[in-house]
Protein backbone atom coordinates (compact mmCIF):
# COMPACT_ATOMS: atom_id res chain seq x y z
CA UNK A 1 0.00 0.00 0.00
CA UNK A 2 0.93 3.39 -1.23
CA UNK A 3 1.90 6.21 2.40
CA UNK A 4 2.82 8.82 0.09
CA UNK A 5 4.15 10.23 -3.19
CA UNK A 6 7.99 8.31 -2.57
CA UNK A 7 8.53 4.55 -2.95
CA UNK A 8 11.09 3.32 -0.19
CA UNK A 9 12.21 -0.67 -0.54
CA UNK A 10 11.91 -1.91 2.79
CA UNK A 11 13.69 -5.31 2.39
CA UNK A 12 12.44 -8.35 2.32
CA UNK A 13 8.72 -9.65 2.03
CA UNK A 14 7.58 -7.68 5.61
CA UNK A 15 9.27 -5.22 6.50
CA UNK A 16 7.24 -3.43 4.27
CA UNK A 17 4.57 -4.07 7.03
CA UNK A 18 6.56 -3.83 10.12
CA UNK A 19 7.45 -0.09 8.78
CA UNK A 20 3.82 0.52 8.23
CA UNK A 21 3.30 -0.74 12.20
CA UNK A 22 6.43 1.49 13.22
CA UNK A 23 4.84 4.74 11.50
CA UNK A 24 1.73 4.38 12.73
CA UNK A 25 2.65 3.82 16.12
CA UNK A 26 4.42 7.02 15.36
CA UNK A 27 1.74 9.00 14.66
CA UNK A 28 -0.89 7.77 17.14
CA UNK A 29 1.68 9.05 19.97
CA UNK A 30 2.06 12.32 18.54
CA UNK A 31 -1.15 12.81 17.73
CA UNK A 32 -1.96 11.87 21.34
CA UNK A 33 0.33 14.38 22.62
CA UNK A 34 -1.02 17.08 20.53
CA UNK A 35 -4.78 16.20 21.67
CA UNK A 36 -3.65 16.28 25.26
CA UNK A 37 -2.01 19.78 25.08
CA UNK A 38 -4.90 21.32 23.16
CA UNK A 39 -7.38 19.90 25.53
CA UNK A 40 -5.21 21.66 28.77
CA UNK A 41 -4.51 24.20 26.75
CA UNK A 42 -8.38 24.49 26.36
CA UNK A 43 -8.81 23.99 29.84
CA UNK A 44 -6.47 26.88 31.09
CA UNK A 45 -7.75 29.49 28.75
CA UNK A 46 -5.20 29.51 25.93
CA UNK A 47 -6.25 29.90 22.51
CA UNK A 48 -6.22 27.22 20.63
CA UNK A 49 -5.39 28.83 17.21
CA UNK A 50 -2.67 31.15 18.81
CA UNK A 51 -1.39 27.53 20.81
CA UNK A 52 -1.16 26.32 16.87
CA UNK A 53 0.58 29.18 15.80
CA UNK A 54 3.37 28.50 17.67
CA UNK A 55 3.67 24.86 17.82
CA UNK A 56 3.80 25.70 13.46
CA UNK A 57 6.77 27.85 14.36
CA UNK A 58 8.91 25.65 16.87
CA UNK A 59 10.75 22.15 16.91
CA UNK A 60 7.33 20.80 18.70
CA UNK A 61 5.94 21.22 14.75
CA UNK A 62 5.10 17.69 12.99
CA UNK A 63 3.81 16.87 9.87
CA UNK A 64 1.06 15.07 12.12
CA UNK A 65 0.26 18.56 13.93
CA UNK A 66 0.51 20.34 10.50
CA UNK A 67 -2.62 18.15 8.75
CA UNK A 68 -5.12 17.77 11.49
CA UNK A 69 -4.53 20.87 13.30
CA UNK A 70 -6.69 22.84 11.05
CA UNK A 71 -9.52 19.74 10.92
CA UNK A 72 -8.92 19.95 15.06
CA UNK A 73 -10.05 23.41 15.58
CA UNK A 74 -12.64 23.16 12.82
CA UNK A 75 -14.18 20.26 14.26
CA UNK A 76 -13.91 18.12 11.57
CA UNK A 77 -13.44 14.78 12.25
CA UNK A 78 -14.33 13.21 8.27
CA UNK A 79 -12.44 9.81 8.35
CA UNK A 80 -8.90 10.44 6.31
CA UNK A 81 -8.16 7.49 8.43
CA UNK A 82 -10.88 5.99 10.46
CA UNK A 83 -10.32 5.53 13.99
CA UNK A 84 -11.05 1.39 13.94
CA UNK A 85 -8.32 1.23 11.16
CA UNK A 86 -6.23 3.14 13.43
CA UNK A 87 -6.81 1.23 16.49
CA UNK A 88 -6.26 -2.32 14.21
CA UNK A 89 -2.89 -0.63 13.39
CA UNK A 90 -2.14 -0.24 17.06
CA UNK A 91 -3.33 -3.78 18.19
CA UNK A 92 -1.00 -5.22 15.38
CA UNK A 93 1.61 -3.35 16.89
CA UNK A 94 0.84 -4.20 20.15
CA UNK A 95 1.19 -7.94 18.96
CA UNK A 96 4.38 -7.75 17.02
CA UNK A 97 5.74 -6.15 20.08
CA UNK A 98 4.72 -8.80 22.21
CA UNK A 99 6.43 -11.43 20.21
CA UNK A 100 9.98 -9.20 20.06
CA UNK A 101 9.90 -8.69 23.11
CA UNK A 102 9.54 -5.52 22.95
CA UNK A 103 7.51 -3.26 25.44
CA UNK A 104 5.32 -0.30 24.07
CA UNK A 105 4.47 1.58 27.64
CA UNK A 106 3.03 4.61 25.87
CA UNK A 107 1.30 2.72 23.01
CA UNK A 108 -0.68 0.80 25.44
CA UNK A 109 -1.69 3.18 27.06
CA UNK A 110 -2.96 5.27 23.80
CA UNK A 111 -4.51 1.62 22.67
CA UNK A 112 -6.91 2.08 25.64
CA UNK A 113 -7.72 5.74 24.53
CA UNK A 114 -9.21 3.93 21.49
CA UNK A 115 -11.34 1.48 22.95
CA UNK A 116 -12.56 4.12 25.00
CA UNK A 117 -13.04 6.37 22.09
CA UNK A 118 -14.58 2.96 20.27
CA UNK A 119 -17.05 2.58 22.86
CA UNK A 120 -17.83 5.57 22.52
CA UNK A 121 -19.04 5.09 18.69
CA UNK A 122 -16.28 6.70 17.25
CA UNK A 123 -14.87 3.94 15.77
CA UNK A 124 -15.78 5.80 11.54
CA UNK A 125 -14.72 9.04 12.34
CA UNK A 126 -10.93 9.81 11.61
CA UNK A 127 -8.76 8.44 14.20
CA UNK A 128 -8.48 12.25 15.57
CA UNK A 129 -11.66 11.77 17.42
CA UNK A 130 -10.07 9.99 20.41
CA UNK A 131 -9.37 13.88 21.21
CA UNK A 132 -13.36 13.85 21.62
CA UNK A 133 -12.72 11.40 24.84
CA UNK A 134 -10.41 13.71 26.24
CA UNK A 135 -12.61 17.12 25.63
CA UNK A 136 -15.53 15.14 27.77
CA UNK A 137 -12.79 13.90 30.42
CA UNK A 138 -12.24 17.72 30.91
CA UNK A 139 -15.19 19.14 30.28
CA UNK A 140 -14.33 21.14 27.61
CA UNK A 141 -14.43 21.81 23.60
CA UNK A 142 -11.18 22.27 21.54
CA UNK A 143 -12.13 24.77 19.03
CA UNK A 144 -10.54 27.76 16.71
CA UNK A 145 -11.47 30.30 13.84
CA UNK A 146 -11.84 28.23 10.43
CA UNK A 147 -8.83 27.60 8.03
Amino acid sequence: AAMGKKIFRMGETGKGQATKLAMNLQIALIFEGFAEALTLATKLGVDTQQLLHLIEATMVRSGVVDYKGPFILQRDFTPNFPLRLMHKDIRLTLEAAKEARVKLPALETVEEIYEMATEDGNQDLDYAATLTLLEKWAGVQVKGEAA
